[in-house]
Order: C-alpha cells, then structure tokens, then sequence
C-alpha cells in the first residue's frame, strides 16, 4: 500500500464550515475515491494556523492521479473553493510532504 501525505490551507474563519461539509461529504465522492484505490484517507486541522494535513493510503493499482479529470471531483473542488488555498481551477494547493521517519 501506497502512503502520501500532503498540506493544504485553510483561509481564516471557516473551520467549522470546512468541517460540516466533510460531515457531509458527497456519497459520490466518497466512491469515486474507494474506486480510484484509496483505502485510507484521514485530513487533521491545525486550528492555529489553518493548515490542514492530510494522509491517503493507495492500493498499488490505484488511478488517483486520474481524480483531477472527474467531474464529480470539479464540482467537489469548486464547492470547497471559497474555504481554501486554490488553484485558478479550483483545485487546493496541496504540497506534498517527504517522510523523514517511520515506525510500526
């Protein structure tokens, strides 16, 4: 299993709505990710600074990298655009981070 883990941003206030529209996250979504191999999939906030850190586990067949190009996932970006850090096509700047340490 594949695991990356990346950063994205917050804009300042909107905590909590980011956190309800999660609470609701679309069912389409959340299958359009099953089936693009992700099996794990967490997101946690550092309220101080709005900086949100996020952490995917992929199976070795996964076509995350094809997520961008779906619809659903567009339209998922354009309705969390007002609440982050974007690109001018709605997707967040994410950055993505280099594991330094590891423990089982």
């Amino acid at each position: 299993m594949e695991e990356i883990a990346f950063t994205m941003k917050l804009k300042p206030g909107v905590e909590a709505e980011y956190l309800r529209r999660h609470d609701e996250i679309w069912p389409e979504l959340s299958a359009l990710l099953t089936k693009a191999g992700i099996r794990d999939y967490s997101i946690f906030l550092d309220r101080a600074t709005g900086t949100l850190f996020a952490v995917q586990k992929r199976t070795p067949d996964h076509t995350a990298d094809t997520l961008p190009e779906q619809a659903i996932m567009q339209k998922w970006w354009a309705y969390m655009a007002d609440l982050m850090d974007t690109y001018p096509d709605n997707s967040p700047v994410v950055i993505r981070l280099e594991r330094v340490f590891h423990m089982d």
